[in-house]
């Protein structure tokens, strides 16, 4: 599979692979028309033009990887491209996660009229028909990591649980926006052959995944970190033989919690644990027993930006202009880095975009400065066709070559969220969503009093 250009970029390498039935668009140059058109007319709560502005040129760039990205025949979505867009071949296999924010991505892009009329649809066909026929799985959980082009498992990877959850929260978003008999049916199949309780492996939590070499992974989903979204489909799953009981929401713990800068809150460093299931699930406004997931974000990631200004005597270019960890490519390989406490300082002065990027809606003022500051850092180097490199090092001049597609996927839904709820509005009419909540044991707080320190700065 080779990755076809769109106008946006003059380096055109056009797709070898065959076309796919019926209309061929021009992916990014359809996006890029449809971008004009919605500039005038944008629903951003952000008050200042040129805000508005970049966020629909990040979430537009961001919405050119996903259609570029993804084979034209299976549908599946590369983990990884080149930043400059110069395409030359894939540089990773497909990965369920990109696939579950493709599926997103899509019908955001139609939501916003930068897709033309049934092409959404047609790109959520190709892929759920893959995934429902031809991608490879473990009762029912997908393996991580397989060839775009044929499904099949590559790399020994795991069949994993949360990604095969990513997955699910994209197919789910895309039923519900869609409503399409075709659609509803493959994400039955798909969403009621997960054998839950298998995956649970004899204990209360779910392991994080399984390897037909050796069986399961010793590692389990017993802590908090980006459980949130997993253990919430397993409880409103279709099958109630397969669901996960409902005491299995109980079995993990809500630990570490940690104080910074005057806020406490339940740590886990890199911020994506933060971010991915409220990506979907709206958490505003209900409490868990008392904990307040939306409130949790929100901390976490003012802690992080506070961490990162007090971090200036040894990275003098951080600021409250430039400033985010998460995991991401790094000078010496991927990092899983984040705010320290208990977790190590990794930390060498890099900073990865999406980490602001994916808390938009918990801090919109501070996030929005951070990513405004990146656009400009190193001279725009970071910046690309598909938005932001991975990472970037300003102390260095180090930018990541490649762009990722799950942290180019949680900055172009949490940009949405900011800016018009879509995602949260359209994925919380699923009622295996509800029942998820509902069986969690989560309470409504009264209006208004969860939620406020985020969305409201944009207003």
């Amino acid at each position: 599979m080779t990755l076809t250009r769109p106008c946006i970029c003059p380096n055109r390498v056009r797709s070898r692979a065959p076309a796919p039935a019926g209309p061929r668009w021009l992916g990014c140059a359809v996006v890029l028309l449809g971008l004009a058109a919605s500039l005038a007319s944008a629903q951003a709560p952000v008050r200042s033009g040129d805000e508005s502005s970049f966020l629909e040129d990040l979430q537009a760039r961001a919405t050119c990887f996903f259609t570029e990205a993804a084979d034209p025949a299976t549908g599946l979505v590369l983990d990884r491209v080149r930043a400059d867009g110069r395409g030359g071949g894939p540089r990773a296999p497909s990965s369920v996660a990109a696939t579950g924010f493709g599926l997103t991505a899509w019908c955001i892009a139609e939501y916003r009229g930068w897709l033309p009329p049934g092409e959404a649809r047609r790109r959520v066909l190709a892929a759920l028909r893959t995934l429902a026929d031809q991608h490879d799985h473990e009762r029912g959980w997908f393996y991580h990591f397989v060839d775009a082009t044929t499904g099949r498992r590559v790399w020994d990877s795991e069949a994993s649980t949360i990604d095969t959850a990513l997955l699910l929260q994209g197919a789910l978003l895309a039923r519900e926006h869609l409503r399409d008999p075709e659609v509803d049916a493959l994400v039955a199949r798909i969403y009621g052959r997960i054998d839950w309780r298998w995956a649970q492996a004899g204990g209360r939590t779910l392991v994080h995944g399984w390897r037909p070499e050796a069986g399961f992974l010793p590692h389990r989903w017993d802590s908090y970190a980006e459980l949130l979204g997993l253990y919430l489909l397993g409880l409103g799953a279709p099958d109630p033989a397969r669901a996960l009981p409902a005491d299995a929401w109980h079995a993990w713990r809500r630990e570490p919690w940690v104080e910074f800068g005057g806020r406490r809150f339940i740590q886990c460093g890199p911020l994506f644990t933060h971010q991915y299931a409220h990506g979907w699930f709206d958490f505003r406004g209900q409490r868990d027993h008392g904990v307040d997931y939306w409130e949790n974000s929100v901390a976490a990631t003012l802690a992080q930006r506070d961490w990162s200004l007090a971090q200036r005597g040894r990275y003098p270019l951080w600021s409250g202009r430039l400033w985010g960890l998460t995991a991401s490519d790094s000078a010496g390989g991927y990092v899983a880095w984040g705010t320290p406490g208990p977790d190590a300082d990794l930390s060498d002065g890099t900073v990865v975009p999406c980490a602001p990027g994916g808390s938009l809606p918990f801090a919109p003022r501070e996030c929005l400065d951070a990513l405004l500051g990146m656009r400009t850092a190193l001279g725009g180097r970071a910046w690309g066709p598909y938005g932001f490199a991975d990472a970037f090092n300003p102390h260095t001049g180090w930018v990541a070559a490649d762009v990722v597609a799950i942290n180019v996927g949680i900055t172009l839904v949490m940009a949405e969220n900011l800016r018009s709820g879509f995602v949260w509005r359209t994925f919380r009419g699923a009622p295996e969503v509800r029942r998820g909540f509902e069986r969690a044991g989560f309470t409504r707080e009264p209006a208004g009093t969860s939620g406020s320190r985020g969305l409201a700065l944009a207003r």
